[in-house]
């Protein structure tokens, strides 16, 4: 019921007529947008002065949990899915299965699947050398010891759904971009990807405030107070994104659910009561809290309800720069969550953010934090020790987003930053020699060759296109699951 009220919350939001949408900066004449202060090093924010990237005043990126590209795509018309399927080119690929006959990609109508383990360890293990065949193995090695219960379905790590399943996502995917290149900017999970997401990098760190202290760490970083029992903080010393944005005096928040969110009637507002049980998000999806920069600046006050954005958005005052994190119950989480429950808090996000006034100025990226364990056929490239990791679904929505358009560009989470820095802060990069704060990080992830750049799914010239409003609770041909009473062992916190 919980999760119920979680959702139909959101689609209250969703419906909530907000006002006619304007061009930043048109109506009251003023030099910067709502929202933010003007960055240095930035372009005129004069009416009709805006070109191209600029023309994106407020990035918003939806971050869920635990997919891989064919687990939601693989069958999609004109992106590079599993071969043989649906008339993708190739012969289906047959997986193999320790002591069985091998097992090739099927259907899984459940809306509740539990993939497998996805370590830095086991992502080697899954990818094989570029072979792609070990994700059965490493399922049933994970499951065999984890006391799962009988319940656990057989091999759905092979599973993967089709646009009747997910007929939002894939609506997304028709009306605006779909990315079929995207890989985890990390081979690893959710903490480490998280890092990733704000920092381009994941490390251990021995000394607050001392960037020279830490060491590479892709698999074990220091983990969050509440994540398997830890109650000490983590030492994140090196440089991540938010310390630019202060720097040049752009806006952003974090935001995720704290437990106090209001779960609301469908017939109730925003104002209701708020509660004190709720669910919450995972504490490895907003480890941005305990960076020393973030505590350094005075920037923790920017970690915010996620109620706060649907304020934000209400009354027309997005930050320039919005990371969205869910909770366990509406994450898409391998063996937490539904799909569907997932997919309709993701709609209620978009939804309220194409009713904004400021949709126009809009870039909305949608994406998977890691692979889940699920399987996926494609090789990802090496960039360096880290990764890329598994293919992950990604989507771009915006105004000025091509219509129906398939990127084949690789891209990771850098690109995002990549997208930020030369929209918001003249092209500054997370670079030990240039941004004022070196730390030894392997490499400049912004400045990869192999990186694609996603200002190409994206055609500034055109009029800026109307909301996609879609329905909260879509028809779907998801199946309740058997049961979803096993859990497995291990770590708390949400990985």
């Amino acid at each position: 019921m919980r999760v119920a009220r979680v959702v139909a919350m959101l689609a209250v939001a969703a419906l909530v007529a907000f006002a006619a949408s304007s061009s930043p900066g048109s109506a009251s004449g003023s030099k910067s947008p709502p929202g933010h202060l003007q960055p240095r090093h930035a372009p005129p924010y004069a009416a009709g002065a805006l070109r191209g990237i600029h023309k994106i005043r407020h990035v918003v990126i939806i971050m869920q949990e635990n997919r891989s590209f064919d687990n939601y795509f693989a069958t999609y018309p004109g992106a590079d899915g599993v071969p043989g399927l649906k008339g993708h080119p190739g012969k289906v690929p047959c997986i193999p299965d320790p002591g069985e006959a091998c097992v090739r990609p099927f259907h899984d109508r459940y809306d509740f699947n539990t993939g497998g383990i996805y370590t830095f360890p086991f992502s080697a293990k899954d990818i094989d050398g570029g072979n792609m065949d070990g994700f059965i193995a490493v399922q049933e090695y994970y499951y065999t010891g984890c006391k799962c219960g009988p319940s656990v379905p057989a091999d759905d790590t092979m599973g993967y759904h089709t646009g009747k399943d997910l007929p939002n996502y894939w609506a997304y995917a028709h009306d605006f971009v779909l990315q079929d290149h995207m890989f985890g900017s990390v081979a690893s999970w959710s903490l480490p990807s998280h890092l990733f997401l704000t920092s381009l990098w994941s490390a251990y760190c021995k000394k607050h405030n001392d960037p020279a202290s830490c060491t590479n760490a892709p698999n074990k970083p220091g983990y969050p107070p509440g994540f398997n029992g830890t109650t000490t903080r983590p030492v994140y010393a090196w440089t991540d994104l938010t310390y630019l944005l202060h720097k040049h005096h752009v806006s952003w928040r974090y935001y995720i659910f704290k437990g106090k969110e209001p779960l609301c009637d469908s017939d109730i507002t925003l104002s209701c009561a708020p509660v004190t049980n709720g669910p919450r998000s995972g504490v490895a999806w907003y480890p941005i809290k305990w960076f020393d920069t973030v505590k350094n600046d005075k920037q923790a006050k920017n970690i915010q309800s996620i109620k706060r954005l649907f304020t934000a958005a209400k009354k027309g005052k997005l930050p320039a720069v919005s990371w969205v994190v869910p909770n366990i119950k509406v994450s898409e989480h391998n063996g937490n969550g539904l799909i569907s429950a997932g997919q309709a808090y993701v709609t209620g996000l978009i939804n309220t953010l194409m009713r904004s006034s400021e949709w126009k100025s809009t870039a909305i990226f949608l994406t998977w934090d890691d692979w889940g364990g699920f399987y996926d056929n494609l090789a990802p490239p090496r960039v360096d020790v880290n990764g890329y990791g598994v293919r992950v679904p990604g989507l771009v929505i915006s105004p000025y987003a091509k219509k129906g358009f398939i990127d084949h560009q690789t891209l990771s989470f850098d690109a995002y930053a990549k997208f930020i820095e030369d929209d918001f802060l003249g092209g500054a990069r997370l670079n030990p020699k240039t941004d004022g704060r070196p730390d030894p990080r392997p490499d400049v992830r912004e400045n990869e060759r192999i990186l694609g750049n996603l200002k190409k799914d994206f055609n500034f010239k055109q009029r800026p296109r109307k909301p996609v409003i879609l329905p909260v609770h879509p028809k779907t041909d998801l199946i309740e699951p058997s049961s979803t009473a096993w859990r497995p062992t291990g770590a708390t916190g949400w990985g």
